[in-house]
């Protein structure tokens, strides 16, 4: 996604919650490679469910090496026609690419001057794009710092209907170890992320 370089006053908190976005956007986008491994692998979460998945994490990716992780994402989402899973909102709530799911979240990235980067072609309903918009929202990457309210209303609108989902099955894969933790960090965050915006007024 492109971005608007602008410096704001943003909260320990939400920059916590933005890093970790765009962590899971990093991570998601291509396979890792030896020095994104390596700095995984130094992280150090505390002593939550959601720190000790970082922590499960860091394990494996000092154990995992770049030729494996590369196996392990084509296999996944690439594959032979196509991989064991199809990372996109429209697939996981159609059973379709490219449906209205994408045509809506389009519609909503126009309303908050968001627009795909250029040479990206992928559609943007995939989880590495919707991590790094949320990441980006937040931070005010896009131009300006998005409200708690229109958070939740994004989160809720193009996030929540399938990411945990989404997570879960990538917990669960066969094809994945390193994915896998990924998977179960990320499950984790949007779960504590949908408990938070629910307590939040309507």
């Amino acid at each position: 996604m492109s971005a608007v370089a602008t410096e704001y006053v943003i909260d320990p908190e939400d920059r916590a919650r933005a890093d970790l976005y765009d962590f899971l956007g990093l991570l998601l986008v291509n396979p890792a490679d030896a020095m994104l491994l390596s700095q995984v692998a130094g992280l150090h979460g505390n002593d939550t469910p959601l720190g000790a998945a970082l922590n499960t994490l860091a394990k494996v990716a000092s154990v995992t090496s770049a030729e494996t992780a590369e196996r392990e994402f084509n296999a996944l989402f690439i594959g032979l026609g196509r991989g064991e899973l199809l990372p996109y909102a429209s697939h996981y709530l159609t059973g379709f690419l490219n449906e209205k799911p994408l045509a809506n979240l389009r519609d909503d990235m126009a309303r908050r001057g968001i627009k795909r980067a250029d040479g990206k072609h992928e559609p943007e309903d995939n989880i590495a794009s919707l991590m790094e918009m949320m990441g980006g929202m937040i931070v005010g990457r896009f131009g300006s710092v998005t409200s708690v309210a229109e958070q939740k209303s994004f989160f809720k609108a193009h996030i929540e209907p399938w990411a945990i989902h989404f997570f879960t099955d990538l917990e669960t894969s066969r094809s994945s170890v390193f994915y896998g933790a990924i998977g179960s960090l990320g499950r984790q965050f949007m779960e504590i992320e949908s408990e938070a915006f629910e307590m939040l007024p309507n």
